[in-house]
């Protein structure tokens, strides 16, 4: 008989899918694993099981969390949902601002920030500013375009959706006039939008036909003679509003629109809301669109080394240093294309940008490489097709280190990403419930939750808890109710008392009664991390169809409470330096480091099957750093 060791340091490359388990003449083989659920993967190589959440607020609908940094000391959760945003700082909320976008648009809205305001956009709705008067007064208004005193011009994008050889012929040349167009150009939605005609401005104040309006002009003009010479403003409720937005170069950058979907427009420099094209001076605005063999309509833009611009069929840069209307160029880098039905935020990790693909199952890697003076667009989820589908949103921890993307399933995709050691591990998270929205505000990462009976709740990802949608008690007095649970009416919740674990209870009229008085405890949902290597790999075991089984495994475990293994019989307890056999805490166990011998026994020639898995529910900490497991192989 042959003896063999696998030794696993790490579990660089996460969770892979069982498309691979043929494949074990890859290096992700060797660093991967079959199941890593609730646990996150350390750049170092360890897992570790993930921290509980612990409870903020309910919302009563639908929503996206955004994060708002106003300086290192005030950062701000924005929980837009149903016409309305609630603000909030360090868990309590400050403020309430009613906005205009519906429950069905929000996962279209888009936004970026600029010191103390937030400027958001979607193609339905005229674009807004949200603005932080105070920590707790804010308002939200309307785009307000630079106005030239002069000549009353608003330094709007403007733009001719009709045919080139359309005409306008003015009645008049001063106050308020009718124009009259050759060709049927005008609806009744016109009212309030302006013209500019030759030059000169005009705000339409009545609707006669498609044809025929009534304006009033903001300077006079030279004659009543038709011409070509004519445009509307570019965005409005007749041609819809701007898409994405983002600053560069000390520009405000618009991209597309809802019957402009591939142009772009450039503020003039310094002036973020001064689009006046002048003469093509370096500073003033740039406007083009992006033209190529197949649609291109703009789904995000991105300020990092080039201004980054994803649309639905390509990727592009623009350069021009400075961005300049002579020097600005629009490339195209890559073929990969951008969700269309929602915007999941682009993320900055390293110097590369993350975002998702048109399919929804690609994670792509937007680098830049010196080499090829071009980026390029690797797949980060190539190994894990199994698990990642459907993203809805996006956000990255970087202290941590993990992405995190909340997928359609309720569950999330964590991506341990470390690029100077070549990590790029996924793991799985899952809770009694369902993931809908993730935010990363300053140190802490929160999730919108969709839980029992549809009720939405906002929870804090917590390091000092191991429950979810938990809430910590102390009173000077000890007693066995505790109350305000009503988050979690009628679910069967783990209690941590006076450092003791309880046991479960049924939160009944948002209460839970213990059987002993306590003065301080911790209440939530128990959740489960599991832990299961890939089975061994047919080079180890030199060839299928050949019996084998496990002789000991030996773990190395980092700051540990608690461990349940099954390595062929079932999940057993193992014993710990600081508990024992028991797994019934009168106290909660000191964590220990240590290696921990495990004995197996059973042969088997199915090499389809893991050697052992680690299964644990106790809201107790666990961190595998390596395994060192010691085979039998039958000749």
């Amino acid at each position: 008989m042959t003896r063999n060791r696998i030794v696993k340091t790490n579990f660089t490359s996460g969770e892979i899918s069982p498309d691979l388990l043929g494949r074990g003449d890859l290096r992700a083989y060797d660093n991967g694993a079959r199941t890593l659920t609730n646990v996150i993967i350390q750049p170092t190589g360890g897992v570790q099981r993930r921290p509980g959440f612990y409870f903020v607020d309910g919302v009563a609908g639908p929503a996206r969390l955004i994060d708002f940094e106003f300086n290192t000391e005030q950062s701000y959760l924005l929980v837009l949902s149903d016409q309305n945003i609630a603000i909030y700082r360090n868990g309590v909320q400050r403020a309430n601002v009613s906005v205009p976008w519906t429950e069905d648009q929000i996962d279209q809205v888009i936004w970026t920030q600029s010191a103390d305001t937030l400027l958001m956009t979607h193609p339905d709705v005229a674009p807004k500013v949200l603005s932080r008067l105070s920590d707790t007064s804010w308002v939200i208004e309307n785009w307000d375009y630079i106005e030239d005193a002069d000549d009353g011009r608003l330094f709007q994008p403007y733009y001719k959706f009709a045919s080139d050889a359309s005409t306008l012929t003015p009645s008049g040349t001063s106050g308020s006039i009718t124009f009259t167009a050759s060709e049927s150009v005008f609806e009744a939605s016109h009212v309030g939008t302006r013209l500019r005609f030759r030059g000169v401005d005009a705000e339409i104040t009545a609707f006669s036909s498609s044809t025929v309006v009534t304006a009033t002009l903001q300077a006079t003009l030279t004659d009543t003679d038709l011409s070509v010479d004519w445009s509307e403003q570019s965005f409005s409720a007749v041609r819809g509003y701007p898409i994405a937005v983002a600053f560069h170069q000390d520009r405000l950058v618009i991209g597309g629109s809802r019957d402009l979907p591939n142009r772009m427009w450039f503020s003039k420099s310094g002036d973020l809301f001064n689009f006046d094209l002048g003469e093509g001076l370096d500073d003033e605005a740039i406007e083009f669109a992006i033209l190529s063999d197949q649609v291109n309509a703009i789904r995000a833009l991105f300020s990092g080394r080039h201004l980054q611009v994803f649309t639905s069929g390509a990727e592009w840069m623009v350069t021009g240093t400075p961005l300049t209307p002579q020097t600005v160029q629009i490339l195209r880098q890559t073929r990969i294309g951008s969700q269309t039905e929602r915007y999941i935020p682009p993320v900055n990790v390293d110097g590369a940008t993350l975002y998702v693909g048109r399919t929804g199952k690609e994670l792509r890697e937007f680098l830049y490489t010196d080499v090829e003076q071009a980026y390029t667009s690797n797949d980060l989820a190539l190994l894990v097709r199994h698990m990642f589908d459907a993203p809805v949103d996006q956000a990255f921890d970087p202290i941590q280190r993990v992405v995190f993307l909340p997928l359609e399933d309720g569950s999330i995709a964590a991506l341990t990403i470390y690029r100077a050691e070549k990590v790029t591990a996924w793991s799985r998270i899952i809770t009694d419930g369902a993931f809908e929205s993730v935010a990363v505000v300053g140190d802490h990462t929160y999730v919108l939750v969709r839980r029992t009976n549809n009720a939405r709740r906002i929870e804090r990802m917590d390091t000092s808890v191991f429950l979810d949608s938990a809430l910590e008690g102390q009173v000077q007095i000890p007693t066995t109710t505790w109350s305000g649970l009503d988050h979690i009416e009628g679910e069967t919740v783990t209690v941590i008392a006076d450092g003791a674990i309880v046991g479960d209870h049924v939160v009944s009229s948002g209460q839970v009664t213990l059987e002993e008085a306590a003065y301080q405890v911790q209440i939530g949902l128990p959740f489960s991390h599991v832990i299961q290597p890939l089975p061994p790999n047919d080079l180890t075991i030199n060839g299928a169809g050949r019996a084998f089984r496990m002789v000991s495994g030996i773990f190395r475990l980092i700051d540990t409470q608690a461990m349940t293994i099954d390595v062929g019989r079932g999940l057993k307890d193992v014993p710990l330096r600081n508990i024992g056999h028991s797994t019934s805490f009168d106290s909660i166990p000191e964590a220990v480091t240590q290696d921990v011998t495990i004995r197996a026994y059973g042969w088997t020639k199915d090499a389809s099957q893991s050697l052992w898995r680690i299964e644990q529910s106790l809201p107790l900490s666990f961190t595998l750093s390596a395994v060192t497991v010691e085979m039998k192989i039958n000749d």
